[in-house]
């Protein structure tokens, strides 16, 4: 673990706190006109460069153990983001958080509610024809808090569901034919195999489920592990998190967003459990897993049973903050519209662990992406012309708890609504390997594709296709809050094809992620190449140059799902 010294940081930090506490109203003071075309792809006279000292500073600050960690709500996370604001102040670009006294902040503040599950709480009764039965927690089934009630009790039939999916698109509903109102929903984690990969990961998350079962009258829900389900994510390996809290941000009417209230009861079954559930009703756990093993999708029926679920959770309310500044545009019109680069600032805090060594310093993820945006800032603020149009920077909070600081700002913009035209998101950049390409995850869904292709290959690079098609990264970072309020988002990472070919990029990405990501060996000490920081900065900085110039706004390809799901 790296040990700067902290007396120097310190200093550091009361100076940065000074500056974003005096600069609260500074906004961007140029007048400028912008002499670029991004659609033919000519570039400015004067491109700035990207500093790699800035770069490693940050990181150092944002990843040192002083921080611990960032954590959402931490007073770690706190100093992480007045040291942001002070970065965009120090750059002239423009507040675009909160009203505060009348002026406005570099900060967007949210309230948040936190629940942790009380162990001795949950509660899995089973009246059944031929037997009654308990299963017992956490061995036989896992339970999450409930942000909605301290004490939440239900009783009802249960109705298997299937995979719980309703897509009209691709011709599926579970719930036909099913009576479910004032019952607990049964369903199979996961989805069917011939669904395509990115829509699939949308209709088959467990918000969406969720909203499904809400929908035709639900009362509480319980998912089943699946055999080829076990082999990913063992059973096993859950039990690692059921001291984990769960967080939401909490809407204007005291309640918490994305959940449901109308489902009392919630509950994760180990493959043994869900044997025993369906002993008693018309199919056997074993006829519907050998569904599934033939790409099958089980049809639905009523379970014999009534089921008693109970837990209980403790609350806690807490507040945490997005940083955001606006560069201007210059384009009279234009400068209306905003392309928005975003990156998360918080991390995971204090590992639960008996070695020596607990702070997860983030460095990697996202302290990272976090440095290269505010870079980016500085560079876009030192053009001598700004773009036609205007652009955001974020720095968002709570992505590790759900991608809530994303989600809050997307559906509380501090811009009009609708007049973010594009998004950009910075998560997690692996910098210890010079690459050949880029990556960016969603790029396919619309015309963002054609400039991040035309940005990359100015900077001598080449885009490449999503190489984990299977893993769904398109729906599992910030971008994808924008993606659901229906402007067209890119997530943008390192490519695979290191510049020596001795490295084998693909490899040092697996190396990193078993070793080191969401682990304290996520700190200053790894084997950074600042030179890749450099090209990754670059390249981000053309791309919001092509989208903040060119004639037309980012666009939906023609019938995309995302585009005809969010944008409509």
């Amino acid at each position: 673990m790296k040990r700067h010294t902290h007396m120097l940081i310190k200093v550091f930090i009361k100076a940065t706190l000074a500056a974003a506490t005096s600069v609260l109203v500074l906004g961007c003071s140029a007048n400028y006109q912008s002499t670029t075309e991004a659609d033919k792809a000519p570039r400015a006279s004067f491109v700035p460069i990207p500093n790699v000292e800035n770069i490693k500073s940050h990181m150092h600050f944002l990843a040192d153990d002083l921080l611990q960690g960032r954590e959402t709500g931490s007073q770690g996370h706190e100093i992480a983001s007045l040291y942001i604001a002070g970065e965009f102040a120090k750059y002239g670009l423009k507040p675009a958080g909160d009203q505060v006294d009348g002026k406005t902040s570099y900060v967007q503040r949210i309230n948040f509610r936190k629940g942790l599950l009380v162990q001795e709480s949950p509660i899995f009764k089973v009246e059944g024809p031929n037997e009654n039965f308990e299963l017992s927690y956490p061995d036989d089934f896992l339970s999450s808090p409930d942000l909605v009630s301290t004490q939440s009790d239900v009783t009802a039939p249960l109705v298997f569901v299937g995979y719980g999916i309703v897509a009209p698109n691709l011709n599926h509903d579970d719930y036909a034919g099913l009576d479910v109102t004032g019952k607990i929903v049964v369903a199979l984690s996961g989805k069917p195999k011939s669904f395509p990969s990115e829509e699939g990961a949308h209709v088959a998350s467990s918000s969406q489920k969720s909203m499904y079962a809400v929908e035709h009258g639900a009362v509480g829900y319980i998912t089943l592990t699946t055999p080829s389900n076990e082999k990913v994510r063992p059973y096993k390996n859950s039990l690692n998190y059921i001291y984990s809290p769960r967080m939401r941000w909490v809407q204007n009417n005291g309640i918490p967003a994305n959940v449901n209230p109308e489902l009392k009861g919630a509950a994760y079954l180990s493959l043994p459990a869900a044997e025993k559930l369906f002993a008693q009703g018309p199919n056997s756990i074993d006829d519907i897993y050998a569904q599934l093993e033939k790409d099958g999708s089980p049809l639905g029926f009523e379970l014999p049973l009534t089921v008693s679920l109970q837990r209980q959770t403790t609350h806690e309310d807490l507040t945490s903050p997005n940083v955001v500044a606006i560069l201007e545009g210059s384009d009279p019109i234009l400068k209306n519209e905003y392309v928005v680069f975003s990156a998360h600032s918080d991390h995971i805090g204090i590992a639960k662990t008996v070695k020596t060594d607990k702070i997860n310093n983030g460095a990697m993820d996202n302290a990272s992406g976090t440095s290269v945006l505010m870079e980016t800032a500085r560079m876009f603020a030192n053009l001598p012309t700004p773009p036609k149009r205007s652009i955001i920077f974020i720095a968002v909070t709570g992505e590790e708890k759900g991608l809530l600081g994303a989600d809050y700002f997307a559906r509380n913009p501090t811009v009009p609504v609708g007049s973010m035209v594009a998004n950009v998101n910075l998560d997690m950049p692996i910098l210890t390997y010079e690459f050949a390409d880029i990556i960016a995850f969603g790029a396919n869904h619309s015309s963002m594709k054609s400039s991040v292709e035309a940005a990359a290959k100015y900077v001598g690079l080449t885009l490449s296709d999503d190489p984990w098609p299977e893993q769904n990264l398109f729906t599992r970072s910030d971008h994808y809050s924008f993606v659901k309020q229906g402007i067209p988002a890119v997530f943008l990472v390192p490519g695979l094809q290191a510049k020596d070919p001795k490295i084998d990029g693909s490899k040092v990405f697996g190396e990193f992620l078993s070793t080191n990501y969401h682990k304290p060996g996520d700190d200053m000490t790894q084997a950074f190449k600042w030179e890749a920081a450099k090209t990754f900065t670059e390249v981000n900085f053309q791309i919001g140059l092509a989208l903040a110039n060119q004639a037309q706004k980012p666009t939906w390809n023609e019938g995309d799902f995302f585009g005809e799901t969010f944008a409509k």
